[in-house]
């Protein structure tokens, strides 16, 4: 192992605490069948997503805890989110400088990792949040399920495809590539989206997001499990959530990285803040 790497392992044992397998938390039962057409399906919809979809920007906290790549994870991550596909990420240490610094603007992401004075530089958003964190989402699906939304009412779509009924309290729905879930909260009697299920893509993982503990039907904790099961099992805490806040495109821009040296992707999975090595 080169010294580089023996670097970024020090970050691997702040994030990472120990091996481990699974996540304590239970899944939903979600409903099946093939339902009826739903009478009511720009009801549920508009309901579920009035909270989200004229959201433009979002900052928050975040508690995260569970496993990746068979390594309990536990952390604190501050985030900022805007339309239509810019994220930046921060890992919080207890004191000094983060452990890393990921900010992505469409498809195209950097992670800075200040206390080894390494950086990544251009990756695909998907790929760069893989390797330092075991999750391989971009920038536009991780809005969309820290705001608990749907891909077409973020982009400011109207409608969702085949909207079924499965029984009086759910609905489901194609959202592109995606299913969604709606159900009737009572109280307070009104329709919530409270799961996403993606499919595997190129990458071979997809992943399902389940959403709860709700404030004006916006979610404060998420849980985020790989579809197939085994890569990852995650919960997000949200807190300190304001929505349409200032941010501007330096926020999603690396500063002042020309003293740091340059790592690879397969460095990083190896031996990042979540690396295996």
């Amino acid at each position: 192992m080169t010294g580089a790497r023996l670097h970024v392992s020090k970050a691997a044992l702040l994030w990472a605490a120990c091996l481990t397998t699974g996540c304590g938390t239970p899944l939903m039962k979600l409903p099946g069948g093939p339902g009826t057409p739903a009478t009511d399906g720009a009801t549920a919809l508009a309901e579920a997503t009035a909270a989200c979809r004229d959201i433009d920007t979002i900052t928050l906290e975040m508690s995260v805890h569970g496993s990746a790549h068979g390594r309990r994870l536990r952390g604190r991550l501050t985030a900022g989110l805007a339309k239509p596909a810019s994220a930046r990420l921060e890992a919080v240490a207890s004191f000094g400088q983060p452990l890393f610094v990921f900010v992505a603007r469409n498809d195209d992401a950097s992670l800075l990792l200040p206390r080894d004075g390494r950086v990544l530089e251009h990756g695909k958003p998907e790929d760069v949040l893989e390797a330092v964190a075991g999750v391989p989402i971009d920038a536009a699906s991780l809005r969309s399920i820290l705001v608990g939304c749907t891909r077409s009412a973020s982009r400011g779509a109207s409608g969702l495809a085949d909207v079924r009924s499965l029984g009086e309290a759910w609905r489901v729905a194609g959202d592109e590539s995606d299913t969604v879930y709606f159900k009737h909260a009572t109280p307070p009697g009104r329709w919530r989206l409270v799961a996403t299920v993606r499919p595997p893509g190129q990458s071979g993982t997809g992943w399902r997001a389940e959403y709860s503990m709700f404030d004006d039907n916006l979610p404060r904790k998420v849980h985020l499990v790989s579809e197939p099961s085994g890569r990852f099992d995650l919960e997000l805490e949200l807190s300190q959530v304001e929505v349409n806040v200032a941010l501007g495109p330096e926020a999603f821009q690396l500063q002042q990285t020309g003293a740091a040296t340059p790592i690879t992707l397969d460095e990083l999975r190896q031996s990042g803040p979540l690396g295996e090595k």
